[in-house]
Parts: structure tokens; C-alpha cells; sequence
């Protein structure tokens, strides 16, 4: 849903008088004059008011000779509601882990170390960089899968050419455990997350 919508919809709710009229809606369909009566307000601010939840969609109307009816519009604004709700946390969410330093450096490792065809041209010196790279290709793992010795090298050199160095480091922060030359990917819980190195 597009922002404008959202922002209509709360500016329609952002009035003490309105919220007090769709309370009232919500026991059911009313006219004009039997909620100016409940809300001790005129009729016309009452269809002041109703205007303005009308052009937002939270009530519809109709006609009854020179009677007019309210009554909730409730799918629209369960719809809003939870759209609202979508757009601060979900939306929210990942545009503030795309703005994150921490996801901009990760970007910024796997473009300089990584060539386009996935191959990493050097291991990092820095240690929060090395970590980087190794999750990168750590993750292209299975988990729960057994590999043997030779099968992690054959893993690990279409990547890099020093495939010892890469095993070892691999066991060394946790991302993988070894016993009796088998290797399996330790749960990412285990891992030494570079997110947290000073």
C-alpha cells in the first residue's frame, strides 16, 4: 500500500471526535442525527466529521429519503491498520539493515575480495574481513551434512586455491567441527560472528 494511503488514513484518525464516531459505528449502522445526539455535537460537525472519515474510506453512507446512514468500513481499515504496521516493522526493518554499517562493510569485503565469478582473490588480512569472507562461503554449505576431508577441499578450491589454509580456518572459528575426518557446519549460534568483533 502506498504511503499516501497510509498517511491519509491516520490523519482521518487523528481527531478525538472522529474516533468517538466509528466507537459508535462499530455497535452498528447510525444516522447523522442519533450520533450528534450520543457525541452532544452539532449536526453539522457531525457531517463535518463524517465527511472527512468518508474521503479516507472508513465509513460508508447511503441515503434513506433525507436520512443519511453511517456504518463502518471495517476490511479498509483492518487493511490500513495492518499496512501501517508492514511499513514501520517489515519495511522499517530492511531499510534499516540495507543503511546498516555492518551490511554495508559485508557489501564492501565480498566486492573487493570476491571476483564476479565467486572466486576470492586474496584471504583477508583484518581479522573482522576474514570472518567476512569465510561466512560468505561457509554458508554455501548444507547443514546437518557430513563431508569428508577430501570433499571439503573439493568444496573450498573452486574458491580458493590454498584450500588447507581455508579448512583449518573453518574449524578454527566454529563454523565447521571436525571428528575422525569428517566435517559438519556448526549451528550458526556457534559461529564467531564477525558482527561482533571490535
Amino acid at each position: 500500500m502506498q504511503l499516501d494511503k497510509i498517511v491519509n488514513y491516520h490523519k482521518a484518525l487523528a481527531d478525538p471526535t472522529r474516533l468517538r464516531m466509528l466507537l459508535l459505528l462499530s455497535q452498528g449502522e447510525m444516522h447523522g442525527h442519533a450520533l450528534a445526539e450520543k457525541l452532544n455535537l452539532s449536526q453539522p460537525t457531525v457531517t463535518h466529521h463524517a465527511a472527512k472519515l468518508r474521503e479516507a474510506a472508513l465509513i460508508k453512507e447511503r441515503r434513506d429519503k433525507n436520512t443519511v446512514f453511517f456504518k463502518l468500513n471495517p476490511e479498509f481499515i483492518r487493511e490500513n491498520a495492518e499496512a501501517s504496521l508492514e511499513f514501520i516493522f517489515a519495511k522499517g526493518a530492511r531499510d534499516m539493515e540495507e543503511q546498516s554499517p555492518e551490511n554495508s562493510l559485508k557489501e564492501s569485503v565480498i566486492r573487493n575480495f570476491f571476483a564476479k565469478d565467486g572466486r576470492l582473490r586474496q584471504i583477508p588480512a583484518q581479522y573482522k574481513k576474514k570472518l567476512i569472507a569465510l561466512q560468505y562461503i561457509v554458508e554455501k554449505l548444507e547443514p546437518g551434512v557430513v563431508y569428508t576431508e577430501k570433499e571439503i577441499n573439493e568444496f573450498i578450491k573452486p574458491f580458493h586455491d590454498d584450500f588447507a589454509t581455508i579448512r583449518r580456518e573453518f574449524i578454527m572459528h566454529q563454523f565447521m567441527y571436525r571428528e575422525n575426518d569428517k566435517y559438519e557446519l556448526n549451528p550458526p549460534e556457534m559461529w564467531t560472528h564477525w558482527e561482533y568483533v571490535k
